[in-house]
């Protein structure tokens, strides 16, 4: 009996020292808890629609630490980590006893450390407490910690800090970062070979760097594999396969593209969450090497500004605001696509938008272009030259100043701004001046965006929707709203599509428009096709003259390569509305036949020219062109004055097609008498007699 009650009083004098050292344990527990924050500090991460990095920014420490989830990885690698460094991870509560044992038992074999026998768990709190020295005190602690967040977090949690956490060798630290510098990709789409390196640099991370020690680096990755192979996680011929894969000794830089977008963006950043920007990666990569390649070409302090948006959502899917963010010989920090600049010609096409709405002109509808005074307003051409008589396509395809002057003096400049007010774009007139007729040729402020979203509605049906890119304040309005109507719309897309391509651009069947600025200070080109709107801006940014610059020459090659490289689909023009009536010239109606505003503001004819006389030949001659023979000369017909273009008839039969040089040829059927006339423009005709032998 005495026996039993020592055992009883002894098995609850235990049972009393257990519950105490447990309460003790669960105490010290509470009251030295790991330091494992609710969000860690990470990159603050610039995303774009798809979720794929664009930019990241450093921690305030300076590291590069991108935040990873396990559906972030690769499998394999999670795989070959867990049976690398932890093979019983998912099954103990922080420290494997086994694995310490064994690496015990060859401590005191060899004299030396072979193994480890460090959990991820472990690992964890290595990194997240670093350590001092390599001590048995320390190695304790760690044990003790591991134990603590084991309680604290999930299997699935502690890998993700894990990976988030583990040095890579330099700034570098989780496996997001580590697969992004070394191979220049994110985890999910590693190799063997790239998995069995990431496995083991983090042990060693400054020894095992492979842009520093590359042998080292190539002789860890490949004691990795053969550890593979023992563990049955990898085929002999698999590893053998990924064991001859170089190993690259370059770091790269992390993903930097969107730098103007981005940096708007720091100031919308919450810890641990991704920003996000409308702009596709893909777009964007392709836009800014255009731009860096345009701006070499160009020249010092040259700078390029590209934005691509989708006409039907106002989403921009790409933007460049300058040729290279860093270089400050080009001011590459300003961000070209806000800043306000005079656009050129550019507006043009809206001009005779609304002339269409109005009915004022047909594309077949004649026009002067010829030297004109509005109150003291001269117009000139860009080259200084005048074409005469040319139609409504023609003014606009050649982008002839005098023509769209007139079509917007009958329009009325109030009327184009508010139409552009109504479409959510603001041109920014000089102080205490109303609308007037210099707005046509740029004499007015606009940005790159402005002229992108203005494009939108050519590339919509004429309805514009306001741009947007994420970088937004979460309540601004998004609004939409027509430019011009569906049939002008038409109208303006048929005739910019028949816009020659800069010499050695590819024919995407995209519409352009091109335009540069007084003083050759700013070239521009908007192009769109069925969908997708990109405007480009060339020029300096502290608005230097740049001689010889021009939207054609200068930035309309840049227009033609950004769609190419942005690789975005060629969306198709829209067709004929139903219902369009497109007269041939000889069609339209005496109103539509000439352009040309009177004082009641009706379109009336106006002819300044005498009229044509046919000087060669003269009527009533006799002309000998060999008729008889079977190689009979072509009769030249040579006229004054009259209105160009000129149609020519023989026997009241019109010679082919219209031309407006003052000379034709004339190729007669056989000898006798013939009558020749010839019709200008504004329909007055002139008559010989001839009598051909």
């Amino acid at each position: 009996m005495k026996i039993l009650r020592k055992l009883a009083i002894g098995a609850a004098g235990g049972a009393c020292l257990l519950a105490l050292s447990a309460a003790s344990l669960w105490e010290l527990d509470r009251a030295f808890p790991p330091p494992l924050p609710a969000e860690l500090t990470v990159s603050t991460e610039v995303q774009d629609r798809d979720g794929e990095l664009l930019r990241a920014f450093a921690t305030p420490d300076g590291y590069w630490r991108l935040e990873t989830r396990l559906d972030q990885v690769d499998k394999q690698f999670v795989d070959m980590l867990v049976t690398y460094e932890d093979k019983r991870f998912w099954d103990h509560g922080g420290v494997d006893v086994l694995a310490l044992a064994r690496a015990a038992g060859q401590f005191a074999t060899s004299g030396h450390i072979v193994s480890g026998g460090s959990t991820l768990s472990m690992q964890l709190a290595r990194v997240i407490e670093p350590r001092e020295s390599r001590s048995l005190g320390s190695k304790v602690r760690q044990m003790l910690r591991a134990i603590q967040i084991e309680r604290r977090l999930s299997k699935r949690e502690i890998l993700e800090r894990y990976l988030t956490l583990a040095p890579y060798g330099g700034n570098l630290e989780g496996v997001r970062a580590a697969s992004l510098a070394y191979f220049g990709k994110e985890p999910k789409r590693l190799t063997v070979s790239e998995s069995a390196l990431l496995v083991a640099l983090p042990q060693l991370p400054e020894k095992r760097r492979p842009d520093r020690n590359l042998k080292i680096a190539h002789a860890a990755r490949d004691r990795v594999l053969t550890r593979m192979v023992s563990s049955r996680l990898l085929g002999e011929r698999e590893a053998a396969r990924a064991a001859l894969d170089d190993v690259s000794d370059l770091r790269r830089t992390l993903p930097a593209l969107a730098a103007h977008a981005a940096y708007a963006m720091l100031p919308k950043a919450v810890p641990g969450q991704p920003l996000q920007l409308t702009i596709r990666k893909s777009v964007q990569e392709g836009l800014e090497q255009v731009a860096r390649d345009a701006a070499t070409k160009l020249g010092p302090r040259l700078s390029v500004a590209m934005v691509l948006a989708d006409s039907r959502t106002g989403d921009i899917l790409g933007e460049v605001g300058s040729a290279n963010f860093f270089d400050a010989s080009r001011s590459g920090w300003i961000d070209m696509t806000k800043i306000v600049r005079s656009p050129g010609s550019t507006l043009k096409p809206f001009i005779y938008g609304l002339a269409f709405e109005q009915g004022l002109v047909a594309q077949e509808t004649l026009i002067d272009d010829s030297p004109v005074d509005f109150s003291g307003y001269r117009p000139k051409n860009f080259d200084m030259g005048y074409q005469g008589d040319v139609s409504i396509r023609q003014a606009l395809q050649l982008s002839l100043n005098v023509p769209a002057i007139r079509v917007l003096d009958a329009v009325g400049p109030t009327r184009l701004m508010a139409r552009f007010r109504q479409a959510g774009v603001s041109p920014i007139l000089p102080v205490n001046e109303a609308p007037g007729l210099a707005i046509g040729l740029g004499g007015v402020g606009v940005t790159l965006r402005d002229l992108v979203q203005l494009y939108t509605g050519l590339a919509n049906g004429g309805k514009t929707h306001t741009l947007h890119d994420g970088t937004e304040p979460a309540n601004a309005e998004r609004t939409s709203a027509t430019i011009l109507d569906g049939q002008a719309n038409w109208q303006i897309i048929d005739i910019l599509s028949g816009v020659k391509p800069p010499e050695g651009a590819l024919q995407r069947g995209i519409a352009y428009k091109t335009g540069t600025s007084y003083g050759y200070r700013d070239a521009w080109s908007v192009g769109f096709d069925g969908r997708y709107v990109l405007g480009v801006w060339v020029g300096r940014p502290d608005a230097g003259a740049v001689p010889g610059l021009s939207g054609y020459v200068s930035a309309a090659p840049i227009l033609f390569e950004g769609f190419v490289r942005s690789g975005i689909a060629t969306v198709p023009l829209p067709g004929k509305p139903p219902g369009m009536f497109s007269p041939r010239r000889e069609d339209l109606p005496v109103t539509l036949a000439r352009f040309g505003a009177g004082s009641d503001g009706l379109v009336q004819a106006t002819v300044t020219e005498p009229a044509p006389t046919i000087i060669f030949p003269p009527d009533g001659a006799r002309v000998d062109l060999g008729t008889s023979s079977a190689d009979a000369s072509p009769l030249v017909l040579k006229l004054q004055g009259g209105r160009a273009p000129f149609r020519w008839l023989a026997n009241g039969k019109p010679l082919t097609g219209i031309d407006r040089r003052r000379t034709a040829t004339w190729q007669p059927d056989g000898a006798g008498y013939s009558t020749l006339t010839v019709i200008d423009a504004a329909g007055r005709a002139a008559s010989v007699k001839v009598f051909v032998e």
